[in-house]
């Protein structure tokens, strides 16, 4: 089944239509084959091609370069999570090495971002984790000690210094986290797109149907036309399973988006003419929303097991609604009128919220599954599974492989119906933060 994303995101629609733009014509062999070009697989020609300069690099993705989760997600960086399986101390160490990538992972962002000087609206505003709910708040207090005691700087703001910051009184509590980083991330990816090294060939709309090893050679099948490789490095995150590739270790999530049109100058007076802010919800099917730096209102409140390739115009305007909601809810002094696009993407999750990178055979390797975390995990996985496929070595992969590993996920139809279920539960203890 083709990949066919709707065409609504505004972080793509902001930037300039691409030119140049080149599927399979043809078969083709090289050195090193990267299957998916959004963070990870960008990340990864780059850095191959800074250790091969004289071998044939090809990057292909069943859709336009960076146009996927890359270029569809909120746009965090973030530095610590709240809901990606940490919920006691007994697990505090194996927090610790995720919230070690983090930091990683942000580095290697923005090492990128300095070395290319490209633009992507950065801005070091931190981040809140926000709820409305009384029953969450000793959630909150908790997390910021556990928080404190790994030396992160956190502080917690009642509901009168909230609206005052985020132009809003639907917060009762909010945990702030000063090491967030939020960004444009259509810009980004644009920006890893722009740069990539006169030895890599990026293939676009040109969607793998299946591989095949044979001896140390990888043959990979198109719609019309095959490239033949010596090594191969899957990127496609949410389609890794599609793929065949750690299929029972990770599961795609579909989620929705809409984001409002630039606020007038008296609409943003209304709300208080807020800075720039970001606030993650403190549980997992709460509403992550955001004001951009151009005075834009983002809302994700969606998350469902539905088909990954394609969501009809009129599922999505069914998730728009949900949307409109939230941001009414949040800003009633706005129109009711004022969101301007809704989109859809996919983000790749395991059980127990830990990543996927490794060598799954002789030549063939894998990096994915980010649980939410995808722009600096997947730059920074990206470059070092390059690393790692080259047979050296870092620090940086001595402490991504010093994770817990993803677990096993039960066969199909259980998954999905244990997947149903969790999302069911959670949206209900969430109803009130949607």
């Amino acid at each position: 089944m083709n990949i066919i994303n709707d065409n609504n995101c505004s972080w793509i629609n902001d930037l300039d239509k691409r030119s140049n733009i080149k599927n399979l014509s043809k078969d083709k062999s090289c050195d090193w084959l990267i299957v998916g070009a959004g963070y990870t697989g960008l990340s990864a020609a780059r850095k191959l091609s800074e250790i091969h300069p004289g071998q044939k690099i090809i990057i292909v993705d069943a859709q336009l370069a960076g146009e996927g989760a890359s270029g569809r997600n909120s746009g965090y960086l973030v530095d610590t999570t709240l809901n990606d399986g940490f919920t006691s101390n007994k697990k505090l160490s194996n927090y610790k090495k995720k919230i070690d990538i983090y930091k990683l992972g942000i580095d290697a962002v923005k090492k990128f971002i300095k070395e290319y000087q490209v633009d992507c609206d950065w801005n070091e505003a931190g981040k809140y984790f926000a709820t409305s709910n009384n029953k969450d708040q000793k959630k909150l207090i908790n997390f910021s000690n556990t928080l404190s005691k790994l030396g992160f700087e956190n502080n917690l703001f009642n509901k009168e210094e909230l609206s005052k910051k985020l132009g809003t009184n639907f917060y009762s509590l909010a945990l702030y986290t000063k090491g967030g980083i939020l960004l444009h991330p259509g810009k980004l990816v644009r920006g890893m797109i722009d740069t990539l090294p006169y030895n890599v060939e990026l293939i676009e709309q040109s969607q793998m149907l299946e591989w095949k090893k044979i001896l140390d050679t990888i043959y990979c099948k198109f719609k019309n036309n095959k490239i033949t490789t010596k090594n191969i490095i899957f990127c496609t995150n949410g389609f890794l399973g599609s793929l065949g590739i750690k299929s029972n270790y990770n599961f795609p999530l579909t989620l929705t988006a809409s984001m409002t049109k630039p606020l007038t100058n008296d609409e943003f007076k209304s709300i208080g003419e807020p800075k720039e802010w970001g606030v993650l919800p403190v549980r997992p099917m709460g509403a992550t929303v955001r004001m951009t730096k151009d005075k834009r209102i983002l809302i994700r409140n969606t998350a469902e097991v539905y088909c990954p390739f394609k969501m009809s115009e009129n599922e999505l305007k069914k998730r728009s609604l949900i949307q409109k909601i939230g941001i009414k809810k949040r800003f009633p002094s706005l129109p009711s009128q004022i969101v301007e696009s809704s989109w859809s993407g996919i983000v790749s999750r395991t059980r127990n919220s830990s990543q996927i990178f490794e060598k799954i055979a002789n030549n063939v390797f894998v990096a994915g599954c980010y649980n939410g975390s995808g722009i600096g995990v997947g730059t920074l996985f990206g470059e070092q599974i390059a690393i790692k496929a080259s047979n050296e070595n870092t620090d940086e992969i001595n402490t991504i492989e010093g994770r817990d590993k993803p677990t096993w996920l039960p066969p199909q139809p259980f998954l999905n119906l244990g997947i149903r279920t969790r999302l069911m539960y959670e949206r209900f203890r969430s109803k009130l933060e949607v």
